[in-house]
């Protein structure tokens, strides 16, 4: 398990497998949650995360994958598209501060 602290999230990104653009939705509400903490938010294939990514955000189903292809990241996997409680918990953190392990 990783962690990091809020303070040096610059870019989250939410990794997909090519699905129905739930997670695209998912990346968009992240950049309007987290406009005012200045963290770049970006939706990638799971098997392409970029080398920069502070935190990875996925799918439960893609977790394992997310981990072999960005084993070093804060990983957060999360269950439901719109209002899982690991996302919530994310953004409140990077907002009030405090530790993000993943």
């Amino acid at each position: 398990m990783s962690s990091i602290e809020s303070k040096d999230v610059h870019k989250i990104v939410v990794a997909c497998d090519a699905g129905m653009g739930s997670s695209v939705m998912l990346a968009s509400q992240l950049r309007k949650q987290l406009k005012s903490a200045q963290v770049q938010v970006e939706h990638t294939p799971v098997n392409s995360i970029p080398a920069d990514a502070d935190v990875v955000v996925c799918h439960v189903g893609l977790a394992a994958r997310a981990r072999a292809t960005a084993p070093d990241v804060v990983l957060i996997p999360f269950q439901v598209f719109i209002g899982d409680p690991a996302v919530t918990k994310l953004v409140s953190t990077i907002k009030s501060g405090g530790t993000i392990n993943g």
